[in-house]
């Protein structure tokens, strides 16, 4: 199974997924404006499993779509891709929610036959080696945009819930910022054992001064929360950001 997954606008992406979802129709218009107005995406491999049948090799694979909206927050869609259509022809579905992307996860597993869906919690589902592990840092060059770039710092800082946020005198200087570049860091993080429940993301803010200094704030997405809720953390450099990340993991007993 699989399917080519070209880099294009969040716009062509969010087309593209619809255009092979059986179930497009089920998807919110607010939800597809807001992915077509991203200003970037990324689409990575959530778990697959496979089972080998006398009729050939049968599976389903789940994908997730992150885009990166205008105000700095992340939507999320999740795509299931099975091949139970005639002659093993690929199927796709498109979820906004992912309760209900579990529902549909059973359904076609049970579809497929082979161990009872009960009989899978606990094991880990397969994800590739790249997935499993810190992507090494990767050089980019930024590419400015300047467009209410002090509002975003604002609401970049408003939403951060840890305690040694940046303070006072970064929103000052901040306040005069013209233009910044957000950028997603390739540091795909899972718990390890079990189905993968975490999201942990790390967004690079880089702000452009009038005096012609740069601030970098590095943001840190994640449920590593004793109720699982997703929340937001701001912090001046990767480093904090990163060690933030592992504390959090650890207080869980989880290890990313």
């Amino acid at each position: 199974m699989g399917h080519s997954r070209g880099e294009g606008t969040p716009a062509e992406l969010m087309d593209g997924l619809l255009a092979r979802a059986q179930n497009g129709f089920e998807i919110d218009e607010a939800v597809l404006a807001q992915a077509r107005s991203a200003l970037m995406h990324q689409s990575e491999l959530r778990s697959c499993r496979q089972c080998n049948e006398r009729c050939g090799q049968l599976g389903y694979s789940t994908y997730r779509h992150v885009f990166l909206l205008p105000d700095g927050s992340s939507l999320l869609l999740w795509e299931l891709e099975h091949n139970t259509g005639e002659g093993g022809r690929p199927l796709y579905e498109l979820y906004a929610d992912e309760d209900a992307l579990a529902l549909a996860e059973r359904r076609v597993h049970e579809r497929l036959g082979g161990a009872r869906w009960e009989e899978l919690d606990g094991l880990p589902l397969w994800l590739p080696d790249q997935l499993l592990h810190t992507a090494e840092p990767v050089e980019t060059s930024r590419a400015y945009v300047a467009d209410n770039s002090a509002d975003h710092a604002r609401r970049v800082l408003r939403r951060a819930e840890n305690p040694d946020r940046p303070g006072e005198e970064t929103e000052r200087l901040l306040a005069t910022a013209f233009a910044h570049d957000i950028a997603l860091a390739p540091k795909p993080r899972r718990r390890s054992g079990g189905p993968d429940a975490t999201w942990c993301r790390f967004y690079e803010h880089a702000f452009l001064l009038t005096g012609g200094d740069e601030i970098v704030l590095w943001e840190l997405e994640h449920n590593l929360t004793r109720d699982g809720r997703l929340v937001c953390e701001v912090y001046l450099d990767e480093v904090s950001a990163e060690l933030a990340a592992d504390r959090h993991a650890r207080a869980l007993g989880v290890d990313l």
